[in-house]
């Protein structure tokens, strides 16, 4: 008995240490940022390329733009998406440019907590300087809105966030944008978006049970969306097999309308709604060309 006990007690001691291990143990690194100019018509732009405006803003519930509370309910818990305006209480308005680089291309916090990779910065890693300085000076200019961020709803143990750097260590592999010098401008532009702003994968890709993508199906369809829905696969074969053009793929990413006459619905829906109808003729082709073409 005083042996089982000791066992137990020794199982415990590892447990804990093991954990303040985690809890302590530093992430990411500081971003260097050059002295670029930002450009707000291009952060505007590249706002909307990125889903910024869809979700994090409650339109279902009267919600001002970016001010966050959309809910996203998974099978690790109930998300809340956080307030991106310039509140300084409850926004963005006290973050430093540095700040918002490192939330957004490491998914780490000002206050060097992970983020849930409900956040796809997995995505935004590959945007440049260029990229993080125009879009911080998009958000400069959104009205500040003193609205608290709900705090995430998560099942055990998922609401232990110092669990995520674990996951971080084993899933998470920030590569920045490379070009290849093989394609055309316009296919690596088309690459660029897919992979990049647009985090495709994010909502076409399976993902396993710790809620990784399934990289080696990569784009092909997925179940179990926060909204309950399933994403088609969108890999250059089945998109061919369907009768995908890179012109009707391109109109349906401006207006949401399909080949056989049907709409898009769900959150691709919202997609096209706050993102892809705002991006130019030129994006949008870019898009359908990579994704026709480039991901066999």
């Amino acid at each position: 008995m005083r042996k089982w006990l000791l066992s137990v007690i020794s199982a415990l001691a590892l447990a804990g240490a093991g954990f303040a291990v985690i809890n302590f143990w530093p992430i990411g690194t500081e971003p260097k940022l050059s002295s670029v100019e930002g450009s707000v018509q291009r952060g505007v732009y590249l706002a909307r390329m990125s889903g910024c405006i869809a979700c994090h803003t409650d339109l279902e519930n009267g919600g001002k733009p970016l001010a966050g509370g959309t809910k996203f309910a998974t099978d690790f818990g109930t998300f809340y998406s956080p307030n991106l305006t310039t509140d300084k209480a409850f926004g963005m308005g006290s973050w430093s440019i540095e700040d918002f680089a490192k939330a957004v291309r490491q998914g780490i916090s000002p206050e060097g907590e992970p983020y849930y990779p409900s956040f796809p910065y997995p995505f935004y890693a590959r945007f440049s300087d260029q990229d993080i300085t125009d879009l911080w000076a998009a958000f400069q200019t959104v009205p500040g809105v003193a609205e608290p961020t709900k705090p995430h709803d998560m099942t055990p143990p998922f609401n232990l966030r110092a669990g995520l750097k674990l996951w971080r260590g084993l899933f998470f592999k920030p590569e920045p944008f490379i070009s290849d010098p093989t394609k055309s401008e316009q296919w690596n532009r088309g690459k660029y978006i897919v992979e990049g702003p647009a985090h495709c994968a994010a909502c076409h890709t399976p993902r396993n049970l710790l809620g990784a993508r399934k990289t080696d199906l990569a784009l092909s369809g997925a179940d179990r969306l926060p909204d309950g829905g399933s994403s088609p696969a969108i890999t250059s074969e089945y998109l061919k097999q369907n009768g995908w053009t890179v012109s009707s793929l391109s109109y349906a990413l401006q207006s949401g309308l399909m080949p056989d006459g049907d709409v898009f619905g769900g959150s691709m829906g919202e997609v096209v709604r706050d993102g892809t109808a705002y991006l130019s003729k030129q994006d949008r082709d870019a898009i359908a060309i990579y994704l026709l073409e480039g991901n066999e």
